[in-house]
């Protein structure tokens, strides 16, 4: 069977990212696996569950029946989801009730006319925004419903459609099951219900650790229930050579799990047959102080032992002879009976689906630590980009303020899409700062410790971003300084990309040039340029990195950098000629990712951080992830979209999944009635119009002044009211919303 994580966020400590995935919540334990969506777009992870009743299901209607009863179906079995609920830090799910005339929970004093069931088949009687034992919707906590003598804007019974929604977030309730609409049976009386996918968020149990300070600590626990089977799982680090991770005893029987050496784990147990003992060897050691998953499983067939992605060890079980393992004192993790302990950390340990909470349990417990440093030993290859690890008390982060990125794992793009004639200047000092300073702490990249702040110059630079456009020439890229001294990165009017650096001693600036490649093809484009003294490397997208060398001739020093520019500079006193041409009308495009040295003026400008004070910018800077991938324009979205007349579910904030492309092709259709409609009453008014002004006779004294020299009848009514131009822009408007 396949081996399935057990949580969200194990995938993620795999380096996953968004997706589908199938989760095991309880290992091996009867639960099976279930396929879930998590979003790994936040420092912590959501596990969503969906369910099949559609948005908006409409209930009532003249219905003669008094209950009508909505019945939700998961894509995973109650036990499933309780396992998800249990183990999060939170859990919430979305409601909503449109009503006309149909009364919700009947506040201030009745019985609710609707509740919902949750789990273990509880009827609820509070409502989404609102808490277990307060029967009011949210508008009743917020004070802010319809009419203030309710607690609910439906219970004010009115005529009109109006709404109650919100979060349920009391996770012991959740999921919702059922949904029993009451208030149906008058004439007139409707209702709509929406019920969200039910979203987690955080696994307790994955960072649930201890660490064993001595070799003589123990954690201790009630007896181990595992007759017939046993599942244990859990991850350990450590740099001592061997310990006893746990051990269970009965009268001769036994259960173990031990470090034997650096390279060596072993599972054995004894029910009543003898000992038997399966050993998994390691080719490296184990006692790196990086995280290792071991996982034993023993039933009346076979037993089983796996470390990490080692080859899985398997021993069959007798034909004849006992079956049962009986066990009678605690269960010890760590230390048990004088034998050496573990020395280390141990982490989600599983016993027949359990986790047992050992962070609790330590904070009792001398010799114990709860929680567990080092993450970062494990998992800190996952920042990428130049992100920092930082440790937590249960896990890790990545710090993605040193680079062009973002994201939990700093893979995120930041890019903005420039119309023309807009540029951003980022400058190396703020008011207030020497120079000095600055340029020492932000520009020297701090691999350079022999350069000082004196003399405010680079021997080195790093430069790299991606770009698109369609039109040339531009400037991408451009470095000033107090002195004649520049750097830029051009798109020349042919399309070839120009690297230029003036550094004084040469009477021309030092051009790289690379012909033959249109870079202005609106593809995304990347561009890493290094310069170490004189030797400068250059690499194109993924095309093999190219060397070259400044002129002999030519300082190696970029003196008093000053300000950097994207798209366009504007810099006062003596500017390169080229540079003055390709200026106008500015580039237009797209640029992401974009660093040099220490800065990445890009995400100063569009995050607020300490380094956004540097920035200014001219026109508005609209974020974009162009640097990932071309420019394509996404489908309206439903909340967006004008003929979209469902706005009931635009304010449902997942609705991506949820709603199929009925919805889409239903707006289709009724906005195109609705344009023959508006068409139709057009052209009855014109035939009007111009049927009342051939009766010249008969409507003399409406006839416009100046319809003598007008081409056409409407041509009259514009040139006599000058309101009509007006009023025909403002129905213009109308059917335009």
């Amino acid at each position: 069977s396949a081996i399935y994580e057990l949580s969200c966020e194990a995938y993620k400590h795999l380096g996953k990212t968004s997706n589908y995935y199938w989760i095991d919540p309880d290992g091996s334990g009867a639960l099976g696996p279930l396929k879930v969506y998590c979003n790994m777009t936040e420092d912590k992870v959501w596990t969503t569950v969906y369910h099949d009743l559609q948005m908006q299901t409409s209930v009532g209607g003249n219905s003669p029946e008094k209950l009508s009863v909505l019945q939700l179906n998961y894509s995973a079995t109650m036990d499933q989801i309780s396992a998800i609920t249990s183990s999060a830090e939170y859990c919430e799910q979305f409601i909503s009730y449109s009503c006309k005339m149909s009364r919700l929970l009947n506040t201030p004093e009745g019985n609710p006319y609707t509740w919902w069931v949750g789990k273990a088949n509880e009827k609820h009687y509070y409502w989404g925004g609102s808490g277990p034992g307060i029967q009011k919707c949210a508008c009743g906590i917020e004070r802010n419903c319809t009419d203030p003598k309710y607690y609910c804007n439906c219970d004010a019974d009115y005529k009109q459609w109006r709404k109650d929604s919100g979060m349920l977030s009391y996770k012991e309730h959740l999921p919702v099951s059922q949904v029993v609409v009451g208030d149906l049976d008058r004439p007139g009386s409707e209702a709509k219900v929406s019920v969200g996918p039910v979203r987690c968020q955080g696994d307790r149990n994955y960072w649930n650790a201890a660490s064993f300070v001595t070799s003589s600590s123990y954690l201790h626990f009630s007896t181990f229930q595992g007759e017939t089977s046993a599942d244990i799982s859990f991850y350990f680090k450590t740099s001592a050579a061997d310990g006893v991770f746990l051990e269970n005893l009965g009268n001769t029987d036994f259960i173990k799990l031990e470090l034997k050496s650096a390279t060596e784990v072993s599972f054995s147990f004894d029910v009543g047959n003898g000992p038997v003992e399966i050993v998994v060897r390691s080719p490296n050691p184990l006692n790196d102080d990086q995280w290792h998953r071991v996982n034993a499983e023993r039933n009346v067939k076979q037993a089983s032992l796996q470390v990490d992605q080692l080859p899985l060890e398997v021993r069959k079980a007798p034909t004849e002879g006992h079956t049962r393992l009986e066990l009678y004192s605690q269960l010890y993790v760590g230390a048990a009976g004088g034998q050496r302990g573990f020395l280390g950390c141990i982490r989600s340990l599983r016993m027949n689906g359990v986790t047992l909470d050992l962070e609790e349990r330590a904070k009792v417990t001398p010799g114990v630590k709860p929680g567990c440093s080092g993450h970062c030993t494990s998992y800190g290859m996952y920042c990428a980009n130049g992100g920092k690890c930082v440790e937590k008390y249960n896990g890790y982060s990545c710090d993605c303020s040193k680079t062009a990125y973002d994201g939990p794992f700093c893979i995120k793009d930041v890019g903005a899409f420039f119309e023309e004639g807009m540029w951003l200047r980022y400058n190396f000092h703020s008011p207030g700062t020497s120079v000095k300073d600055l340029v020492s702490r932000t520009l020297l990249s701090s691999a350079d410790p022999e350069i000082t702040a004196p003399d405010l110059s680079l021997n080195r630079e790093e430069l790299s971003f991606s770009f698109s456009t369609t039109k040339s020439p531009c400037v991408l890229f451009y470095v000033s300084s107090y002195t004649p001294d520049f750097l830029a990165v051009l798109v020349n009017p042919t399309g070839n990309l120009q690297i230029r650096y003036n550094l004084g001693g040469t009477k021309e600036p030092y051009n790289i040039d690379i012909d033959h490649r249109n870079m202005a093809n609106g593809q995304p484009h990347t561009v890493n340029v290094t310069r170490n003294g004189r030797d400068i490397i250059l690499q194109l997208d993924h095309y093999p990195p190219t060397s070259y060398s400044l002129p002999a001739t030519s300082d190696i020093q970029f003196n008093s950098p000053k300000a950097l520019f994207l798209g366009k500079v504007i810099e006062i006193g003596k500017i390169d000629q080229d540079i003055y041409k390709y200026n106008t009308p500015g580039f237009t495009g797209c640029l992401s990712r974009v660093q040099f040295n220490q800065i990445a003026p890009l995400k100063a400008a569009l995050r607020p951080t300490n380094a956004s004070s540097h920035v200014h910018i001219q026109g508005e800077l609209v974020e974009s992830n162009c640097g990932a991938s071309p420019l394509t324009i996404p489908p309206m979205s439903a909340a967006t979209d004008p003929w979209h007349l469902d706005s009931a579910s635009a304010d449902f904030p997942y609705n991506g999944q949820a709603i199929g492309d009925g919805v889409n092709r239903n707006s289709a259709i009724i906005g195109g009635v609705i344009a023959v409609v508006i068409f139709t009453i057009l052209c009855t008014l014109v035939f009007l119009i111009r049927y009342m002004f051939r009766h010249k006779g008969t409507y003399h004294t409406n006839e416009a002044k100046g319809a003598e020299s007008a081409e056409s009848a409407d041509a009259a009514i514009m040139n006599n009211d000058p309101n009509f131009t007006e009023t025909i822009d403002e129905s213009k408007k109308e059917w335009l919303i």
